[in-house]
C-alpha cells in the first residue's frame, strides 16, 4: 500500500451565522465540504500559503488569518484502483473578512484545480454535509 505525508493550511472562514466552504473536485476528499486552503509551495511561509489559496478558491484577498492549531488524520483512499494511506497534516487558522462586501463576491465557479466553487452555509446546513476532518474539527470543535 502506498502511504504519502501531506503538509497544508486551512482557514475556517465566518461571516455573520454563515461559514464559507469549499466543494472538493479530487483528491481523498472528493465530494466532501472543507475550508479554503491546501498545500505549501516550496519555501513558503505557511500564512502566506493560506492567503494564496484563500484566493484561489474563493476570490477573497482581504482577509485576516490566526493560526488556531495543527491537527492531523490518517485517511484511507483508492487512487487509480490503488489503496493508499494519507497521512494529513493541517496547520489550522480563524480567518477574518477585513470587509463585509467581498463576502457577497465569493468565486462560485470551479477554479480548475482542488475546488468545484465555494458557497456559503448556516450553521444548520454544515451539519448535513460531509465534511473533511479539518473542516468538522474547526466548525465544531471550538478551542
Amino acid at each position: 500500500m502506498n502511504q504519502h505525508t501531506h503538509l497544508g493550511v486551512y482557514g475556517l472562514i465566518r461571516w455573520g451565522d454563515k461559514i464559507l466552504l469549499i466543494h472538493k473536485a479530487r483528491g481523498a476528499y472528493k465530494g466532501h465540504w472543507d475550508l479554503p486552503g491546501g498545500r505549501l509551495e516550496f519555501g513558503e511561509q505557511p500564512e502566506t500559503a493560506l492567503h494564496r489559496e484563500i484566493e484561489e478558491e474563493t476570490g477573497l484577498t482581504d482577509v485576516q488569518v490566526t493560526i488556531r492549531t495543527a491537527e492531523s488524520t490518517v485517511v484511507h483512499w483508492v487512487y487509480q484502483g490503488m489503496p493508499e494511506e494519507l497521512y494529513h497534516i493541517g496547520i489550522l487558522y480563524d480567518v477574518q473578512l477585513k470587509s463585509d462586501k467581498q463576502a457577497s463576491e465569493i468565486r462560485k465557479e470551479p477554479d480548475g484545480e482542488d475546488s468545484l466553487g465555494a458557497a456559503w452555509f448556516a450553521m444548520e446546513q454544515v451539519q448535513q454535509l460531509s465534511l473533511t476532518p479539518f473542516a468538522s474539527h474547526m466548525i465544531f470543535e471550538r478551542s
